[in-house]
């Protein structure tokens, strides 16, 4: 048994702890992130490729908000069961404010970016996804290095997106009609397990 599944055993036999106590007793290695999904402990690596997209988003974002408004790997709070996420990339509001702990309120939030990694894929489409809806973040993007495609989600209603686009690298992620008000270009995310394109 590995240390991560030790600990997702640890979260799933003690409904008791709180986010904050869960987040506590995990001491990740360095380069990896942490979150809790539905009360379970997921950790993943950094990858070079997964990291250049992260940073080609940001600065994209820096057009639209400023520096202490947008967050990676931070985490924040979402409706459910015990859901701690550090999304890849969050831009808040304009009159966004922190709670008392000093974290993001999930009610700020206008927009996510979540990068695929192999072992967490299926939170990211699943139930990140649902709580992203829940909780009204207008602005959800999935970018999968594995298979070079992005997928847009917006008009959260009822815990679904009623408004779903999937497109390849290198089309512009259009998003002039929703709060954020800009467009993303997609011709420089590299492709994971091929060579990274020099600058």
């Amino acid at each position: 048994m590995t240390v991560l599944d030790d600990r997702i055993a640890m979260a799933e036999e003690n409904d008791q702890l709180t986010l904050d106590e869960m987040f506590e007793r995990v001491s990740a290695p360095e380069g990896f992130k942490v979150e809790i999904v539905h009360g379970a402990i997921y950790m993943s690596p950094q990858r070079q490729t997964h990291w250049r997209i992260i940073l080609n988003i940001i600065v994209q974002l820096l057009a639209r908000y400023p520096e202490e408004r947008i967050a990676s790997d931070v985490r924040v709070d979402f409706p459910g069961h015990l859901n701690g996420f550090a999304s890849d990339v969050a831009a808040f509001k304009e009159d966004a404010v922190q709670n008392s702990k000093g974290r993001w309120r999930y009610q700020d939030v206008e927009f996510i970016a979540e990068v695929i990694s192999k072992d967490t894929a299926a939170n990211d489409y699943g139930p990140k996804q649902e709580a992203y809806a829940t909780a009204g973040v207008p602005v959800y993007l999935i970018v999968d290095p594995y298979t070079g495609k992005w997928h847009l989600h917006t008009l959260p209603k009822d815990g679904e997106y009623c408004s779903n686009l999937s497109l390849d690298f290198g089309t512009v992620v259009d998003l002039t009609q929703t709060p954020v008000g800009i467009k993303l270009t997609t011709d420089e995310f590299p492709r994971e397990g091929g060579a990274l394109k020099p600058r």
